[in-house]
């Protein structure tokens, strides 16, 4: 056999068996957590398990009055009246304890620039444009907007807001410049730190140019910082005079020293907006000290880390992914982290593992979406570079279908490495629901089970108790350390959205989920992504998992339209392994086996009415696919905002097969 054949007959027998997949005994001999001491201990005192969690791993400059303060639920404050700074304790104390000369990011970008970013030097610059923000007349609780591409600058640009008790309002890089200037304006920012210009697969795009004509209608923005980050190419970088400043410059003339504000647990950290694509954009508020310890013990503990580890992410920090576990929870934790600014497939398609082999990583973190796209390119790819240092795999943002799960373990972790399903919110703040590594088997499609001290139940709409196995709304039934504080400045949109249905001590997460009777978590997608086909409801991603277990299947993507007879049908879009060209005849042979497949896999009901074939999905430059677009195509509506699209003309291809 060839080894694509050998892998396929591989992933097809674990496909079959459906089995638990249990940690090495060496893994689980050195693993951090080795039995459930942690979650017996946290479910008789989560309070308590939690408060030694903040004390233990964090540095307090007061101790706090209270561990939970529930008299305003649902808004309740974590560690009331303790006294903390984010950035003292990402950075300072770590520098205190010796371990100055760590590095805390292996930076590379996509023209091949490396640069080694110890804790000293994330500390000097921190300080400093801290102290150029204080200049500037930002304090405590201002907003500071950051619009930066993946370089050490963001993580400098979040430190010095946390530093001087500023909350920062982090926009992804690859939003467009409206959505920036919208969440600046619905903020109320008072500063803006960007670049001059970014990158994306060699081209070079002018950043601050680009912004300008729109701040001047933001009054509120007052001071804007431009780093100088376009790569080899030259961008032009006009600045207005009494409010732009040059990064370099004023870091270099800055006070090398910048005592940290007295802020409080309570203290909002920041703020992350969702991304408004069906309503006005939702800004997650987070706290201080809970929010930290919960990034804090997640971080440590569901990667089980190491002193030694070297820990790589591939999230954009303008994600919450970005902000938990590229910044804060690395930080905290005094971790090496490898930050890659480009895309994964750039210069070449083996990037990532390049980068791998040549930093020795041993965590490797990515989303599903990704892991299907190295599926696609193929195994050979990932073959080319040493990847023996890997020794624990994570994933994040969607739940992932088996058949990719078995390729991520198989392929880049050799069947020697434990996967972790990460379910989390940027609402929850931290993982929520995973596989403690050294203790728990994992359950190929099941995220695993609540992490200790989270507390979450499937249930009906009447709020009754789920069977286990029966579908249902998935619900967490107790406060959390990193949980949001609000929506940031919309407190009744806060209560509407998420304790409405079930009261201030049950939060709706929006997705729907079973749990089995191991106590293991099935996330099915969101409750909205529901389509009903005569009167029985299939969930999109239970269709988007059957179609991509078939061996023909890279990715797939499904949606509902209107059907006079069955009230709605299922439409599937998707992308093929190997080459897209195929024939009409052959097409449709395929069509058939893959209707009949989801048959056999749910029932006749779940069998897609039409089947598209494309190279791609269109996705966000974050890798998201975006149903609401295929839904407007299928039922030609206009396609609304298509601005944070990675690639535009893959919806023209699929609109010219939808009007054939």
């Amino acid at each position: 056999m060839t080894t694509p054949q050998f892998l396929e007959a591989l992933l097809e027998d674990r496909l079959a068996a459906g089995e638990d997949v249990a940690p090495s005994a060496a893994f689980a001999a050195a693993a951090l957590d080795r039995d459930d001491a942690a979650r017996e201990r946290a479910a008789a005192d989560p309070q308590g398990f939690w408060a030694d969690q903040a004390a233990e791993l964090l540095e307090w400059t007061r101790p706090w009055d209270t561990v939970l303060d529930d008299s305003r639920a649902p808004h309740y404050r974590w560690f009331a009246g303790g006294g903390i700074n984010a950035s003292t304790n990402a950075l300072d104390r770590h520098v205190a304890a010796g371990n100055g000369a760590r590095v805390a990011y292996h930076w590379e970008g996509e023209e091949g620039e490396r640069r080694d970013v110890t804790y000293s030097e994330l500390l000097d610059s921190t300080e400093r444009l801290a102290n150029v923000l204080r200049g500037r007349g930002i304090g405590e609780g201002d907003v500071v907007g950051i619009y930066l591409p993946m370089v050490p600058e963001v993580a400098v640009a979040m430190l010095a807001c946390a530093r001087i008790g500023a909350i920062h309002n982090v926009v992804f890089g690859g939003f467009s410049v409206e959505s920036v200037c919208e969440r600046m304006d619905v903020s109320n920012a008072k500063a803006l730190i960007t670049s001059a210009g970014a990158r994306r697969k060699g081209k070079a795009i002018p950043t601050k140019q680009a912004l300008d004509p729109l701040l001047e209608q933001l009054p509120s923005i007052e001071t804007v910082i431009v780093v100088p980050t376009a790569g080899k190419a030259t961008v032009e970088t006009p600045m207005k005079e009494g409010r732009d400043l040059a990064y370099a410059e004023v870091l270099a003339a800055a006070e090398p020293h910048c005592d940290p504000a007295p802020t409080t647990s309570e203290s909002p950290l920041f703020i992350l907006y969702s991304s408004g694509s069906t309503a006005k954009p939702k800004g997650i508020l987070h706290g201080t000290g809970g929010y930290l310890t919960g990034v804090a013990w997640t971080f440590r503990h569901t990667f089980d880390l190491k002193d030694d580890d070297v820990y790589f992410c591939t999230a954009d920090v303008g994600w919450v992914t970005g902000h938990s576990y590229m910044v804060y929870g690395p930080l905290l934790a005094g971790a090496t982290s490898v930050m890659y600014e480009g895309a994964p497939d750039y210069p070449h398609k083996g990037i990532w593992w390049e980068l791998v082999e040549r930093h020795g990583a041993t965590i490797f973190y990515t989303a599903p979406t990704a892991i299907r796209a190295c599926m696609k390119w193929g195994a050979e790819i990932v073959a080319q570079h040493d990847r023996s240092t890997l020794r624990l795999l994570g994933t994040v943002g969607e739940p992932i279908n088996p058949k990719a799960w078995h390729w991520y373990s198989e392929v880049v972790g050799s069947g020697q490495c434990p996967v972790v399903d990460t379910w989390w919110q940027t609402e929850t703040g931290h993982v929520m629901v995973t596989t403690l590594p050294g203790v728990d088997n994992a359950r190929p499609g099941s995220c695993g089970k609540p992490l200790p001290g989270v507390s979450v139940a499937v249930v009906n709409e009447d709020g009754s108790p789920a069977e286990a196995g029966q579908h249902g709304l998935l619900t967490i039934t107790q406060p959390w350390p990193g949980m949001l504080q609000t929506l940031y400045g919309d407190d009744e949109r806060y209560v509407e959205t998420y304790f409405k249905q079930f009261g201030a001590a049950t939060y709706v997460v929006g997705d729907f989920a079973r749990m089995d009777e191991d106590g293991y978590l099935w996330v099915i997608g969101r409750a909205d992504d529901v389509i009903k086909v005569s009167g029985h409801r299939l969930s999109t991603a239970e269709v988007e998992s059957a179609l991509v277990s078939h061996h023909e299947v890279a990715e797939a993507a499904v949606v509902g339209m209107d059907d006079e007879d069955t009230g709605q049908a299922i439409v599937a879009f998707v992308t093929l392994e190997g080459l897209y060209e195929t024939d009409g005849a052959d097409r449709e042979t395929l069509s058939a086996e893959l209707r009949e497949h989801v048959a056999t896999r749910i029932g006749k009901l779940a069998r897609p009415k039409a089947i598209y074939y494309t190279p791609d999905l269109p996705k966000t430059r974050s890798g998201k696919i975006m149903r609401r677009i295929l839904r407007n195509l299928v039922e030609g509506k206009d396609l609304g905002d298509t601005s944070t699209l990675r690639d535009p003309t893959i919806v023209d291809e699929i609109a010219a097969q939808v009007k054939r």
